[in-house]
């Protein structure tokens, strides 16, 4: 018979030592899974699904989720980032874009979507604002020549959170332009943009030029819109985008509208609807929401154009 101690005390000293370091071993753990989950491979499980109905339903749960984990590891710039993008999409594809298309009669319900659609945009460019301050401390204060050291220090990688960021908080700004302090943080973000551009000018197939097209096109002249730079970011991104990107001919179309050029509206919105959504796997899922809203404009091309005044005018085949 064994006398007893021996390995007693290694088993206890193992013990210990696993309770002290249990709070090492969670955060490795949390470490593991906020990479794992806030990857590029992750985020294509959204937006390359076909099936926009069963992403809307399961993103507010993915949103909370990552809020969970982020809780956990708040300093994890990939967790920050793929948070506060996923508020800014699930903003756009699923609040903002069904509320526009509510007929007028509706307007209580529109105007209560589009209010909380801008308070996603808001959360989830603050979740990525925060995350830039963390790597860049000032960043978000500076202003004019302020900002111009901040602007060198960025670099390739810093790319997505200064399109993420710009986005949401200029896409918040596009639903209530009588904010005047996003309205004067036109130019701030316009210059993260810039120098974003300036890193990577193909980011995302095309992403940025989208962005610029939109900017241009919407932004009064006093603030720095300018049509023809619009125009020349459409092109951009369609070469970009190898011409499959459905959102960029309806970003495009609604610029027709006010110049009332229906033409124009109409061919970019046909254009729209022959992209394969298939050719591009990781981009299924906006071309999809893209085509239907190119399909809804096309039906409701009168409320647009005043002009049109026969129900011949609305062929679209």
């Amino acid at each position: 018979m064994k006398k007893p101690g021996g390995t007693g005390p290694l088993i206890i000293a193992a013990v210990l030592f696993a309770l002290s370091s249990c709070s090492s071993l969670n955060r490795l753990v949390i470490n593991k899974v906020s990479d794992a989950v806030s990857g590029g491979g992750a985020s294509e499980v959204f937006s390359g699904d076909p099936d926009p109905q069963l992403v809307g339903d399961a993103l507010p749960f993915a949103i909370k989720m990552y809020e969970t984990l982020l809780a956990q590891n708040p300093d994890h710039q990939g967790l920050i980032l793929t948070t506060g993008s996923l508020f800014i999409m699930y903003a756009n594809a699923f609040v903002q874009g069904p509320a526009e298309t509510l007929p007028p009669e509706e307007y209580t319900a529109k105007a209560g979507q589009l209010e909380r659609a801008r308070g996603l945009y808001l959360r989830g460019a603050a979740l990525i604002e925060g995350g830039l301050e963390k790597k860049y401390p000032g960043l978000n204060a500076a202003r004019g020549a302020e900002l111009l050291p901040f602007l060198a220090g960025l670099t390739a990688e810093d790319v997505p959170a200064l399109y993420w960021l710009s986005a949401g908080a200029l896409s918040a700004y596009a639903l209530n332009p009588f904010d005047l302090d996003l309205g004067m943080r036109v130019p701030q973000l316009k210059s993260l943009i810039d120098r974003a551009y300036e890193l990577d000018p193909d980011f995302n197939s095309g992403a940025l030029d989208d962005f610029y097209l939109l900017f241009y096109a919407s932004i009064p002249e006093g603030m720095g819109g300018d049509k023809a730079l619009a125009k020349i970011h459409y092109t951009r991104a369609l070469e970009k985008s190898g011409g499959l990107s459905a959102g960029t001919y309806v970003s495009y179309a609604k610029i027709a509208v006010a110049g009332q050029d229906y033409e124009s509206f109409k061919s970019c919105l046909e254009a729209a609807l022959a992209i394969d959504v298939n050719a591009n796997p990781a981009n299924r899922l906006q071309n999809v929401l893209s085509q239907r809203r190119a399909r809804h404009l096309l039906d409701h091309a009168g409320d647009y154009f005043i002009d049109l005044e026969t129900d011949e005018q609305f062929d679209t085949d």
